[in-house]
């Protein structure tokens, strides 16, 4: 392995990368509800179960996410 990806594996799991990760997913967000949205407008059933179940996803991730940053300020504590 490279040390340029052994940095990016790094990151994937610092405070910042984690702090990334979450504005990515909540940018994720955004698209859904416009899908959502629309899918109401056309009364498109199945478009909107989609949004719905991508919404479910979008939340478990930030539940995971969320966990993984406390689980870091946890670590912070203890090594302070």
């Amino acid at each position: 392995m490279s040390k340029a990806m052994s940095k990016a594996k790094g990151f994937k799991k610092s405070k910042s990368g984690t702090y990334l990760s979450i504005a990515t997913t909540a940018f994720g967000a955004v698209s859904v509800a416009k899908q959502a949205r629309r899918a109401r407008s056309e009364n498109d059933v199945l478009r909107l179960i989609d949004a719905a179940v991508s919404a479910a996803a979008i939340v478990t991730g930030l539940a995971i996410l969320y966990r993984e940053l406390k689980r870091l300020g946890d670590d912070d504590v203890l090594l302070g």
